[in-house]
């Protein structure tokens, strides 16, 4: 593995060591959201069982080359059924984690926030990309960029702890949260603002936990110490954030996208908040984003029953 993609090869040499996670691949119905999951597979990052039309599965196999080599295959007809069949494997206790296959995100996630049947916690369900930057010492996380539209103040304390206990499953030696705007001064004229400046008293009054805290701030001086420096924040969190906290989808999206198509970055991405980790994953990712995003949901299942563990 070169330099570039270091930072996702250490965190699936970890979640390699880990016994599979039983994942249910919901509609794995093409070529790329098939071979995703049979190579997590082959790496023993998961256990997939693949649910969806059983005879389309083989058939893409088949075209594909893809050997299923015994995999279990739960039946359901379509994309809908496929997503409710997956949900209910979850909550049946036979998987620890819930895979994106071909369907589209909206209906997975409408099985997973089904009120009598979904998979709802306390808190409010969010998307993390897990980022690798090349040239950038760290990973980023950058939360939410494919859930949550236009987040409350209450959404955003829900979304940022979510990202913190992702970056505590991901082995981040401390925690340092950036809470983005366009500026890094507290303007009651730009929202964001005034909402991260709020998020940070939350921290103070341990409503939020687990982390340094800071914003607002621009993302220039949330990453680059030089920049921090230049407009004199001085915070444990300026120029060293490890996790960015956007202000809308819209931002996070771009915010994302840039990195990954102007930058070369890869993305992991996984949604958190429900009773099992998520892996989403596009057909646009790469092999190894697709193997992070994996390696990510096993790290946070661990995490979950070593916290079970402890609650027990």
């Amino acid at each position: 593995m070169d330099t570039q993609h270091a930072k996702y090869q250490r965190l699936i040499d970890y979640a390699k060591t880990l016994t599979p996670m039983p994942t249910a691949v919901a509609h794995p119905c093409d070529a790329s959201a098939l071979a995703g999951a049979i190579e997590a597979g082959r790496m023993g990052l998961i256990t997939p069982i693949l649910v969806g039309p059983r005879e389309r599965i083989q058939a893409v196999a088949e075209a594909s080359g893809i050997d299923l080599g015994g995999l279990e295959i739960v039946e359901a007809p379509f994309s809908h059924a496929s997503a409710e069949k997956a949900v209910e494997l979850v909550r049946e206790g036979r998987a620890e984690a819930l895979m994106k296959g071909s369907l589209h995100t909206d209906e997975l996630m409408a099985a997973v926030v089904r009120r009598d049947t979904g998979l709802r916690t306390a808190r409010r369900v969010s998307h993390c990309f897990v980022m690798d930057v090349p040239g950038h010492p760290d990973a980023l996380i950058i939360t939410d960029a494919a859930i949550n539209i236009a987040p409350s103040l209450e959404d955003k304390a829900d979304i940022v702890q979510n990202a913190i206990e992702l970056a505590h499953a991901i082995k981040f030696q401390e925690v340092r949260v950036a809470v983005l705007s366009a500026m890094e001064t507290v303007n009651p004229k730009v929202p964001s603002t005034v909402e991260a400046a709020a998020l940070c008293k939350m921290m103070d009054r341990h409503q939020i936990s687990g982390a340094l805290i800071d914003g607002p701030l621009a993302l220039d001086n949330a990453i680059n110490p030089e920049a921090a420096a230049i407009k004199q924040i001085h915070s444990p969190v300026a120029g060293r954030a490890n996790v960015l906290l956007v202000p809308d989808l819209e931002a996070g999206n771009m915010l994302a996208k840039s990195l990954s198509f102007l930058a070369g970055a890869d993305a992991a991405g996984i949604v958190l908040g429900a009773r099992v980790p998520i892996i989403l994953t596009s057909r646009a990712d790469s092999v190894l984003s697709r193997l992070a995003s994996c390696a990510v949901a096993a790290l946070v299942a661990l995490a979950r029953r070593e916290q079970n563990k402890l609650a027990g």
